[in-house]
């Protein structure tokens, strides 16, 4: 059997992001089986000892990313999870049983609304509900004046579908001040917390100081294969260990995600804030490109960026948009963008793209980014 017109387009967009020489960041998805296990192999032995036993059911190596975690964020204990989605239900369902509240206040762009198919009413029994229908987090009169109770306050720090959104540390913490007046625990979707501190001022162990329990990801900003932390008290990690079993997360083998992390805690941590920097030069650049470059209508969202990533918003559909996109990689080894979306809701022919700035970013310039506008916009209009 051949492949289908998506499997070809998807080939076809690897092919060509991968054989890019000028890229703002590189996906694991740019990089074949071979080259991604032999660069796992390369490197591990920096983060951890390759002779000890292999590691089973979190004995190992897999604990030592938990010590570790539990360290960076200043928390009583971790449990690793073999995905942040699981991570998540486990944590807001073991908060509902300890505050007797089946009600999770949270955004209706969050993770859990939008990208889980129902999972906290299917699989937990859980109730949502949206303190503010607008594209940032709630205020804090909004959370203070919401006129249902909630036992749980669930933050993601930043919204992604909101364009990596975050809020000042004074806002930050008059939402938590606010859930606190109503009893209600305060739990952090942290997915992409890692990248948050140059935004808020503060560091990672002072932003995860503000909740009762911190989700993060390894894989979205840290490079790691896949797999996630729960972070809190040590009572409440027991439990999620509990359900984590339950949910069918007690995986027999997980070193080489655990092995991924330790590295991306090694290497990328430290690097994000410089990405974060670079991302504001790579956004005013777009929206100078894009100013003078003849199209009718653009919106670098937020600007400046508040992390390493933002969206871009385009008034043509996204066929036409994908392809300038991959035609520009094809022809002249630069990729500016990658994949876009239509706006959920909004109007036909506007889309947008989500715009990452990583280690290979901190090469361009901003007249390089100028002059990859005036490309892509050539292969678009």
């Amino acid at each position: 059997m051949g492949d289908t017109d998506e499997q070809k387009q998807r080939h076809r967009r690897l092919t060509a992001w991968r054989g890019s020489a000028k890229v703002l960041a590189r996906s694991s998805a740019d990089h074949t089986l071979a080259e991604r296990l032999a660069a796992l192999a390369a490197d591990a032995r920096t983060v951890h000892d390759l002779d000890e036993w292999t590691d089973t059911y979190g004995n190992g190596v897999v604990a030592e990313l938990e010590r570790r975690t539990a360290d960076l964020l200043d928390m009583e204990a971790a449990a690793f999870f073999p995905t942040g989605t699981m991570a998540q239900q486990v944590a807001l369902r073991c908060w509902a049983g300890r505050t007797g509240d089946p009600v999770v206040a949270l955004h209706p762009l969050s993770h859990p609304e939008v990208h889980e198919r129902g999972a906290l009413t299917a699989v937990s029994g859980l109730r949502t509900v949206h303190p503010t229908t607008e594209p940032r987090l709630p205020t804090a009169e909004e959370v203070r004046d919401f006129p249902e109770p909630f036992g749980t306050l669930m933050l993601e720090l930043p919204l992604r579908d909101a364009g990596f959104a975050l809020p000042t540390w004074e806002e930050l913490t008059a939402v938590v001040a606010a859930a606190r007046d109503r009893d209600a625990v305060v739990h952090l979707d942290g997915a992409r917390l890692w990248e948050c501190g140059p935004h808020l001022g503060r560091t990672l162990p002072e932003i995860a100081a503000l909740a009762d329990s911190v989700y993060v990801s390894f894989y979205k900003s840290l490079d790691g294969l896949s797999g996630a932390v729960l972070a809190g008290p040590a009572t409440l990690v027991e439990q999620a260990r509990t359900w984590r079993h339950r949910y069918g997360g007690q995986v027999f083998q997980q070193y080489p995600a655990a092995l991924s992390a330790l590295l991306g805690l090694e290497r990328e941590l430290p690097r994000l804030p410089s990405y974060v920097e670079h991302a504001k030069l790579v956004a005013g650049a777009l929206a100078e490109g894009f100013a003078g470059s003849g199209v009718p209508w653009f919106r670098v969202h937020p600007e400046p960026p508040h992390t390493h990533q933002f969206q871009m918003w385009l008034p043509y559909g996204t066929e036409a948009l994908d392809e300038a996109s991959v035609r520009q990689a094809e022809e002249t080894g630069v990729t500016l963008f990658r994949r876009w979306f239509p706006a959920a809701g909004g109007p036909p022919g506007v889309s947008f793209t989500e715009v990452t700035v990583a280690a290979p970013g901190l090469e361009w310039t901003a007249q390089d980014v100028r002059d990859a506008v005036a490309g892509f916009v050539e292969r678009l209009v």
